[in-house]
């Protein structure tokens, strides 16, 4: 089988489309004017490929931020001013707040630019140029080397790549795979790392709904915050410093108080995350009926600890906010994710291209090829399930245990290097443990603690169990309680401060004293059990699946050299492109596109934590006092629905219109459309967006801060389009406008 070297080159060529649903995709942006410009434009679009991304003049890629390389933002001023979501600068909000001065609750916005809040450790990072380097990454690769062998050409390749480009101190190159490791391309970066809170909403609006209408439509939450990327003298990035100053952007985006109908193009411009559209069956179902329920139960349980103890004290429920809200996310994801998967028929429809697929290779290659996958995901189930549970008990739901990784390193750079190499990652390690204390009440995770171990105890096989948990296990029926209070009242690691009093002894007195406590001695043992039966014979299998998919991939992009196939997200800078669409989730259930203010109100419970409302935007709505931000009918709408093709990563992506104009925030997706990550399908598939005329809003009549709205470009396209069509079509006039 030969080696891909240039995919899209022979997609450009290509007329026919896999892709049954117009928009369906995350695409590269440099292509898309060989893939996708007439598509888009047959769809309402009326700028160019060039328009949106172009290395010789500003476009719309420029106004587009990786913010902190977890969420997507946008510029929308000229003087850098930046939005995204809410929760993707909730960690932000969060630090900067107290019991006496609680932002997560009543809100921040800063009304002059010395207000602005510095965040350190967030940056802001733009894309200059994406390259592709397939040729030169693929150099002397040949078919018939191990994966070891071809891995070890391509890495000494990219190196080499790399060392072509001239850099600034401020950029970088990032080199990236796509159809699993047949095609590269390298990302010239900028990173700006002086990054303001300029302005939140109170969780009455940001969060409104919470946890409740995660993942739901139709949905009411304002899920937006503000800041503004700060640089040196000379436009350039620097470190914090009062004497930087906004920074200049090469573009940033108009906002449109048009509003959105049904049918409305949608563009939406960011960093997705994870995709795996071209899985094999069998790792469909494998994840469906194995791996989701598991993880699903573990967070279930933990959630529910948590829940209690944030609804009995305001302080826990600051401590906790974040740290449940991020728990929370993907567990309601891969219930939704479960559900749609049942509900398209995605492991039928992958039995029918996987059919297809046999019925058009030319050779016994694509049989083969699902035999193997067959016995590959049948001899890794068993250690992918416990790897699960590891992961999601040990390091993810159980702080104590998390904690410990820290502190491992710590001790295990002591026993490599010494002293130096004790005190030089000392620093890093107090840093990490400040931010830990400041949120951890060590009774909600001993609760955590005793119920999770005791279901990795009667989960797990025999051989993955910990000694330590096996004697828990054998004592009584409440034994795993009976360890959890063992561990928890003598430990040091639950107190901060004989925490810091043991790190400021002598390296090797400190090491002594880690290495005789409980939490440390569970968290060793716990952790060489699972490296040596869980991580190495994972990583082999895996390392044998990626090879088969691999191979899958291109023999896909060979078997069918007529279809075109969109890259998985990796995240890197995608374009997705769709429509205003309402959908059919079930039997006489119909949902519209639009939410509006009223529908706040509607829900709108006194005193309850997700859906209680200020007595600011009660007044608002009362006398309706909307300004200049409701629609036609008079009414301010909340919320959008379309069926752009996003993922985790596009949070805080920009909704753009047909013009190039901001219309709205992605935030979310429907929870009937979440398996979109391996199953997009157009009937249920849906992206939620805050409409920007509630952005606005919020930020004017609500917060009072219309000097943020007075650095905006509002326009008016679609009014501004019907004028221009009025427009007498006379010869002698299209003359003097072409001049």
């Amino acid at each position: 089988m030969k080696i891909v070297k240039n995919i899209f080159l022979s997609l450009a060529l290509c007329s026919f489309s896999i892709i049954s649903f117009a928009g369906e995709g995350m695409w590269l942006p440099l292509l898309l004017k060989s893939l996708n410009e007439g598509e888009m434009q047959s769809m309402g679009m009326k700028l160019s490929a060039e328009d949106i991304y172009s290395v010789n003049k500003s476009s719309l890629k420029d106004a587009i931020v990786h913010f902190g390389g977890f969420c997507t933002s946008e510029i929308i001023s000229s003087e850098g001013l930046m939005l995204t979501n809410h929760h993707c600068g909730y960690g932000q909000i969060q630090s900067h707040s107290s019991i006496d001065n609680n932002m997560l609750k009543n809100g921040f916005w800063a009304m002059t630019k010395e207000e602005e809040l510095a965040n350190p450790g967030l940056f802001a990072r733009f894309i200059n140029r994406i390259d592709d380097v397939t040729e030169m990454a693929l150099a002397g690769v040949k078919e018939g080397m191990s994966d070891k062998e071809r891995q070890s050409i391509i890495d000494k390749n990219l190196e080499a790549v790399k060392k072509n480009y001239t850099l600034e101190e401020f950029q970088d190159v990032m080199i990236r795979p796509f159809y699993n490791g047949n095609q590269y391309f390298a990302f010239v970066t900028t990173t700006f790392n002086d990054v303001r809170l300029v302005g939140a909403p109170p969780e009455s609006i940001g969060k409104f709904g919470s946890d409740t209408d995660n993942w739901v439509w139709p949905r009411h939450t304002g899920d937006f915050s503000l800041f503004r990327i700060y640089a040196g003298p000379d436009n350039k990035p620097a470190d914090y410093s009062a004497d930087n100053v906004p920074y200049k952007p090469k573009h940033f985006l108009p906002i449109s108080l048009d509003g959105v109908e049904e049918d409305d193009f949608t563009l939406i411009f960011g960093f997705p995350g994870r995709t795996n559209q071209y899985l094999p069956g069998v790792a469909v179902e494998q994840t469906m009926n194995t791996l989701n329920p598991a993880k699903i139960k573990i967070r279930d349980t933990a959630l529910k600890i948590i829940d209690k103890y944030m609804r009995e004290d305001e302080e826990v429920r600051i401590q906790y906010a974040s740290k449940f809200a991020r728990v929370a996310n993907y567990w309601k994801k891969w219930i939704g994710e479960n559900q749609g998967l049942k509900s398209t028929d995605a492991l039928g429809r992958k039995a029918k291209f996987e059919a297809d697929f046999v019925k058009n290779n030319e050779s016994e290659n694509g049989k083969s090829l699902l035999t193997a996958f067959n016995k590959a995901y049948n001899d890794i189930e068993e250690v992918a399930l416990t790897r699960d549970y590891y992961q999601e008990i040990a390091i993810r739901n159980i702080e104590l245990l998390n904690m410990q990784r820290a502190i491992r390193s710590l001790v295990s750079r002591y026993d490599e290097n010494g002293e130096k190499g004790y005190t030089d990652f000392l620093p890093r390690v107090k840093g990490y443990l400040d931010g830990f204390y400041k949120n951890y009440q060590p009774k909600i995770d001993q609760e955590v603690f005793a119920a999770l171990t005791e279901m990795y105890g009667s989960e797990a096989k025999e051989m993955y169990i910990p000694k330590t948990l096996k004697t828990a296990s054998m004592a009584s029926k409440e034994g795993y309680r009976a360890l959890a209070d063992q561990i928890y009242t003598n430990t040091l690691f639950t107190d901060h401060v004989k925490v810091t009093e043991v790190l400021d002894l002598t390296p090797e007195q400190a090491v002594a004293k880690i290495k005789n406590d409980a939490a440390y001695k569970l968290g060793v043992e716990w952790e060489s059990l699972y490296n040596s039966t869980i991580a190495d014979p994972y990583s082999r299998q895996k390392n044998e699946i990626d090879s088969l998919q691999r191979i899958y991939m291109q023999s896909i992009i060979e078997t069918f050299p007529k279809q075109k196939f969109y890259p998985d997200a990796n995240s890197t800078m995608r374009v997705t492109y769709g429509q205003v669409k309402g959908y059919r989730p079930k039997d006489a259930v119909h949902y519209t596109p639009v939410t509006y203010l009223d529908g706040v109100i509607e829900k709108y419970v006194p005193d309850d934590y997700e859906f209680d409302v200020s007595d600011k935007l009660l007044q608002l709505h009362r006398t309706k006092d909307y300004g200049q931000y409701a629609d036609t009918n008079g009414k301010v709408p909340v919320c959008f629905i379309g069926s752009n093709h996003t993922t985790g990563g596009n949070s805080g992506s920009p909704a753009i219109d047909a013009h190039g104009n901001l219309i709205g925030l992605n935030f979310d997706r429907v929870w009937e459309g979440t398996m979109s990550d391996i199953n997009y399908d157009p009937s249920i598939c849906r992206n939620i967006m805050v409409d920007a005329r509630y952005i606005l809003f919020i930020v004017d009549k609500y917060a009072g801060a219309g000097h943020l709205i007075d650095e905006m470009k509002l326009v008016h396209p679609k009014k501004d389009m019907k004028v221009t069509e009025t427009i007498p079509k006379k010869k002698k006039t299209w003359k003097w406008w072409k001049r």
